[in-house]
């Protein structure tokens, strides 16, 4: 029996990991792929005349379970993969293109949408039902349900491409990051590392069956390296290593793929009507064109280089001292860290003792009580996919007069580096919120992250940047935890690129706060709270190297937007980008190593032509804390006004969510001012 096909007998419904073998996905997605289809059918053939209900309402409720077999695959995919769930992956992929290709081009379907949407000023629709409307016609003509039968044949082998090629661009950079690591055996060459990351170089080593130590290019690892290491020559093969990922000629060199990728986009856009795949993708942003992206990023990049120009010269004098003629990219991180203890007299070692993973996620879930009124409960009756993942049930507590608590979501919470997980930390859903024959189904929602092990030694502790990761993606689940709207496909993070980062970037402001950092920040072996001075001097590190990471920020934004708009300029990846990014370069460019072909944002996940949002985002965050700042940074009313926005998910334009929420449009000089000083 395959449990992909039952109903999910588990609590909440959750997903059944203990029972899922890797046999079950295939034929599983087979199936559910020809029940979603006859669903569709049914909606297209319905010989009723087109409703609302019947059609537009029909098809958001549709393939429920294929949505959710699907969220459970790839999730896993990108925290728990095998090579047998990459070769699933590889057949999968075209599976779902081609189901989605079908609907899309299903012209009695789009023909009763169409007759719907014909009539929307006649029909009596609210806020979120139009939406749907509007976004199920967008999303149609988008998809080709205008072409003709030819081009539409064509759009569907191009999107079949893109699929595969987005997959094996993924996995390449995932294989490229797994195949390197420097065994070390002399501790001398270790100079300045950390004792606790060098306990976590051990232990690397020991799972290698090796003697010393190995640092590899997953983070947790690769950054310590850079950060602390004295021996240039080690930075200087790491960062060579790190920056060679899919760029080296080998069997996972991704700069074929890149170019393949972006001419399928462009073609893509062409054969829709539009200039170019920015075009195409901006109609759907709040920034809506490239025009308006490209100023964004060049208005920022005027105001922001002049700072950042100053923070590499107090760098260089460092370097100096040290003998260094010409600093490079790969002594940045050592150089700043030192200018950062130097001013601000801490560093990330000094800090990591106060910010115990165990700690901070308390902190997180008190802050989400103190906001919203949830409380997080650990349970142990949900089944996970690795010994490492804890599942927490959130329930949010009534008012006063009712002192009941309603089950609000299931959270799981995934922390650790493993083989099988590819880098960095994200938010995903293994089931979306929506409102269904008189229930409020409620959310499944999870946080991946790669933070250090905890060693027989010591626990995890974070280094203050990894703090702000952790509320950075538990502000995203928020989004997720708190959805409340009627349709799945509208619910929690299913907003506009643009918009989407604005909750996860407006946590992380609460990490620098004195008096919120002072409820958290204790010492775990003494439970000493993290001294005054220290957290003053935190609150002061915010904008530390903030022109530096703008300009990164923005050199990764402009690269993205000329992809996307220069497709038939792309020959060399790497002269291309050399160019493209110039303006934002503040160190000696290596002809060995590229930002594109491991730049997995744009080309396998779904930041292509919207990069920007980041930093689009940090003006809505700087600007929306701004507001709290005002009034008291836990004021219930503006907490709950912005509850509000989280809430309503996709329902509304993202700028009347706001407006609502803020009283104005959000104003650029509220970032620079938070990372300036100045208008």
């Amino acid at each position: 029996m395959n449990p992909l096909l039952q109903k999910f007998n588990t609590k909440y419904t959750s997903a059944p990991f203990a029972d899922i073998k890797e046999e079950h996905y295939l034929p599983a997605f087979q199936e559910l792929i020809k029940i979603s289809e006859n669903e569709i059918e049914e909606i297209a053939n319905n010989p009723e005349p087109p409703t609302f209900e019947n059609t537009i309402e029909a098809m958001a409720f549709s393939g429920e379970q294929l949505d959710r077999v699907s969220s459970i695959f790839f999730n896993l995919n990108s925290a728990e993969t095998n090579d047998e769930i990459q070769k699933i992956a590889q057949d999968v992929s075209p599976l779902l293109t081609e189901f989605s290709s079908k609907i899309s081009q299903n012209e009695k379907l789009f023909g009763r949408i169409k007759a719907v949407y014909d009539e929307k000023d006649k029909l009596e629709l609210n806020d979120e039902q139009e939406m749907l409307l509007n976004e199920t016609y967008k999303g149609f003509v988008r998809s080709g349900a205008l072409l003709s039968e030819e081009d539409k044949k064509k759009l569907e082998k191009i999107n079949m491409d893109l699929s595969i090629k987005s997959l094996q661009f993924g996995q390449n950079v995932l294989a490229s990051t797994n195949s390197y690591f420097k065994h070390i055996t002399n501790k001398e060459e270790l100079k300045g590392i950390p004792e606790a990351v060098l306990q976590q170089y051990e232990e690397d080593a020991k799972e290698k069956g090796l003697e010393g130590y190995v640092i590899t290019l997953q983070y947790p690892s690769y950054l310590p390296a850079m950060t602390y290491a004295e021996n240039r020559e080690l930075r200087k093969e790491l960062a060579l290593a790190n920056g060679k990922k899919s760029f080296d000629g080998s069997e996972f060199d991704n700069q074929n793929l890149i170019k393949e990728i972006v001419k399928l986009r462009q073609e893509k856009a062409e054969l829709l009507g539009y200039k170019n795949y920015a075009n195409f993708v901006l109609e759907e942003r709040m920034a809506q064109s490239p025009e308006k992206v490209f100023a964004f990023l060049n208005e920022l990049l005027e105001k922001a280089k002049p700072y950042a120009e100053k923070e590499i010269e107090e760098l260089k004098t460092l370097a100096k001292a040290d003998g260094i003629e010409e600093i490079q990219s790969f002594d940045h991180a050592f150089y700043a860290e030192k200018l950062r203890k130097q001013k601000f007299d801490i560093d990330d070692e000094e800090l990591k003792p106060y910010f115990q993973l165990e700690k901070v996620q308390e902190a997180v879930f008190g802050l989400a009580g103190k906001l919203f009124g949830l409380e997080f409960k650990e349970i142990n009756d949900i089944q996970k996919y690795h010994e490492d993942v804890k599942t927490f049930e959130i329930t949010e507590v009534g008012n006063k007069l009712d002192a009941s608590t309603h089950f609000k979501a299931l959270l799981y919470v995934d922390y650790h580096p493993r083989k099988g997980k590819r880098a960095g930390a994200w938010m995903t859903s293994y089931k979306n919120q929506y409102k269904k024959d008189g229930e409020n189904s409620r959310p499944h929602i999870s946080v991946v992250c790669n933070f250090t092990k905890p060693t027989k030694e010591t626990p995890s502790l974070l280094t203050f940047q990894e703090v702000t990761t952790l509320f950075h993606e538990f502000g995203h689940a928020l989004h997720g935890v708190l959805a409340d709207t009627t349709y799945p496909n509208l619910s929690g993070t299913s907003v506009k690129w643009d918009f989407v980062e604005l909750p996860s970037q407006f946590l992380e402001n609460f990490c620098y706060e004195p008096e919120f950092l002072k409820t958290f920040a204790k010492h775990y072996q003494t439970g000493e709270i993290l001294p005054d001075e220290k957290i003053e001097k935190i609150a002061q590190s915010k904008s530390f190297m903030e022109g530096y990471q703008t300009m990164r920020q923005l050199g990764f934004g402009l690269l993205d937007m000329a992809y996307h708009t220069k497709s038939d300029k792309v020959s060399d990846i790497k002269t291309f980008e050399a160019e493209e990014t110039k303006a934002t370069n503040l160190y000696p460019s290596n002809p060995e190593t590229a930002v594109s072909p491991s730049f997995s944002h744009i080309f396998q996940g779904g930041y292509s032509a919207g990069y920007y949002s980041y930093k689009w985002a940090e003006v809505l965050d700087a600007d929306a804390f701004q507001y709290f700042k005002e009034n008291g940074i836990f004021n219930p009313e503006i907490a709950a006004k912005y509850k509000v926005l989280l809430s309503s998910g996709g329902t509304k334009d993202p700028m009347t969510l706001y407006k609502n929420f803020r009283g104005s449009e959000p104003k650029v000089e509220s970032l620079l001012k938070r990372a300036f000083g100045s208008n």
